[in-house]
């Protein structure tokens, strides 16, 4: 008998729908040890936030065919291990797609009208009308950070509502944003320009307090902030603060960078102009729903023998067949990660040349693993194997794919993409040697054999005396440490490429120096 675990507390919506194919036990709240001790009888796994999936859970999961994660993420499950087993993990990204749109635009209005400082002074016995003179949105320019589905509901929505929408987005093409009437605009830009903005990005590496005081600064006086997307891309300190001394006029959080919010927070302190809630943009009974007749009609089709519409991981391939592609896998995703900080701005083809030994293995999962590496660079975790060939498609990336057996250039094989967009062309080869280790064999054409190192810092430069000794020098008395160094040219004295390993990341003003350095055409660090 075919039978379903449900974990966490599920819409019974959810409940019906398994039920038609299987029998589904409800036991919530269950530790690692206990869910281990049952989870071999089931060939499915329904899930919220609450329960962990680790790998120890999936290597005893004998009989498991899917996890649906009942939400917009699955930081809760093990998706490699999950992978490495042939268990597909799927989500429901669109489920909340709604609530949290209209969540930020409730915050919008409510900063504008002060309406929680007017209630409690009703609830006080009050009757302030000239002290809450609020504010329209007609008319008011919003700045929309991050085009994506919520995004781009929130904008249309504005629109509708007579407003002007700003947007920065650099992963969304041009004709798109002219087809939604919306003006794409440089980040320092729409801060400057915008009277209201809203942020709908994940959070990275790259957008991890990128709203910061220094940004906050350029805003005028009587805009307001809105983030409804992921605690720690804003500096809540620097809000409170912008708040406080007349910066801005305010701010509305749904999201805090740890959650709960601490009681000792400066945003608690924080006394008029701004406006906080506890992480509710999802927490609609629609979108609690939607989330689970979503996951829960995945689960049924995959028992069924059909195939699942919204996959974390790679669909259709067996545990014997990722296991043999894992490397190559793995290649095309850091190939795809490190061309994309090469190239900047907005890429608008990709072209993948699979060489050798690369062209004999199915090339569709290599083309999407080099989309989620192109795309992970300004989208982070939010781009998995089965979304990134759409959120591509979306930002008009054209792909082009192709294939040449009869290349020698390596015993395995060798795998190109080359990138271009609105700063030029960028190219990066790769091969898997013999030994599994991967490597870097050459960056625009120029010849290097470089292993992937979590911190690189890659340079064009004249190929002069000094160059080298002079870079090295100057990372020596900025204390970053180098772990290795490669140098390709083509001829003597022309142009070359230098790829350092580093053991940290480089500095921002650290950089402005490096590329002022005589000879040096450019400079990019790297993350990996």
């Amino acid at each position: 008998m075919t039978k379903v675990l449900v974990s966490d507390p599920i819409d019974q919506a959810g409940i019906d729908i398994l039920s038609q194919v299987a029998q589904v036990d409800q036991r919530t709240g269950l530790s690692e040890e206990e869910l281990i001790g049952i989870i071999g009888e089931y060939d499915g796994l329904m899930i919220r936030s609450g329960t962990q999936v680790t790998a120890a859970v999936i290597a005893a999961a004998s009989r498991l065919k899917i996890i649906g994660r009942a939400g917009v993420g699955v930081d809760n499950v093990d998706v490699p291990a999950a992978t490495q087993r042939g268990v597909l993990v799927v989500n429901s990204p669109e489920g909340n797609t709604i609530a949290a749109a209209e969540h930020a635009l409730a915050m919008m209005l409510t900063l504008s009208r002060h309406i929680p400082q007017a209630h409690g002074g009703m609830r006080a016995g009050k009757w302030d009308r000239k002290k809450y003179v609020g504010n329209e949105l007609y008319k008011k320019t919003l700045g929309v950070v991050g085009l994506g589905k919520i995004g781009s509901h929130v904008a249309r929505v504005a629109q509708a509502m007579g407003m002007e929408v700003v947007a920065y987005d650099p992963f969304i093409a041009a004709d798109r944003a002219q087809r939604m009437q919306v003006k794409l605009l440089e980040l320092d830009e729409l801060f400057r320009t915008a009277d209201y903005v809203t942020l709908h990005i994940p959070r990275t590496k790259d957008t991890e307090n990128l709203v910061n005081a220094e940004l906050l600064r350029t805003m005028k006086p009587t805009a307001r902030i809105v983030n409804c997307a992921r605690g720690g891309v804003v500096d809540e300190a620097a809000i409170a603060e912008a708040i406080n001394n007349g910066v801005i006029a305010g701010a509305g959080l749904d999201v805090f960078a740890r959650e709960p919010l601490a009681e000792d927070s400066p945003l608690r302190a924080v006394e008029r102009g701004l406006v906080l809630t506890p992480h509710l943009g999802a927490s609609t009974e629609e979108a609690q729903e939607n989330v689970a007749i979503d996951v829960a009609e995945q689960i049924r089709d995959v028992l069924l023998g059909l195939p699942a519409r919204s996959a974390v991981n790679i669909p259709g391939l067996s545990a014997e067949i990722m296991e043999r592609l894992k490397p190559h896998l793995q290649l095309a995703e850091t190939v795809g990660l490190l061309v994309s900080q090469l190239a900047g701005g907005h890429v608008k083809e990709m072209e993948l040349r699979l060489q050798g030994e690369f062209a004999s293995h199915p090339s569709q999962p290599l083309v999407i693993a080099a989309l989620k590496g192109l795309l992970s660079a300004g989208l982070g975790d939010s781009i998995n194997f089965v979304n990134a060939s759409l959120e591509a498609k979306a930002r008009g990336i054209q792909v082009l794919e192709v294939k040449d057996e009869s290349s020698r250039d390596f015993a395995g094989g060798s795998l190109q993409i080359t990138t271009r967009g609105d700063q030029g062309s960028r190219s990066v080869t790769g091969a898997v040697f013999a030994d599994g280790d991967l490597r870097i064999t050459s960056i625009d054409a120029f010849p290097v054999n470089v292993t992937p190192s979590s911190h690189m810092l890659f340079t064009r430069h004249r190929d002069m005396p000094g160059i080298i000794g002079h870079l090295g020098s100057l990372l020596g008395e900025h204390n970053v440490n180098i772990a290795s160094m490669q140098v390709g040219r083509k001829i003597v004295r022309g142009d070359a490429v230098m790829v350092l390993s580093i053991d940290d990341p480089i500095p921002a003003e650290l950089l402005k120096t490096i590329t002022a350095i005589e000879g040096i055409q450019e400079a990019h660090p790297v993350t990996l």
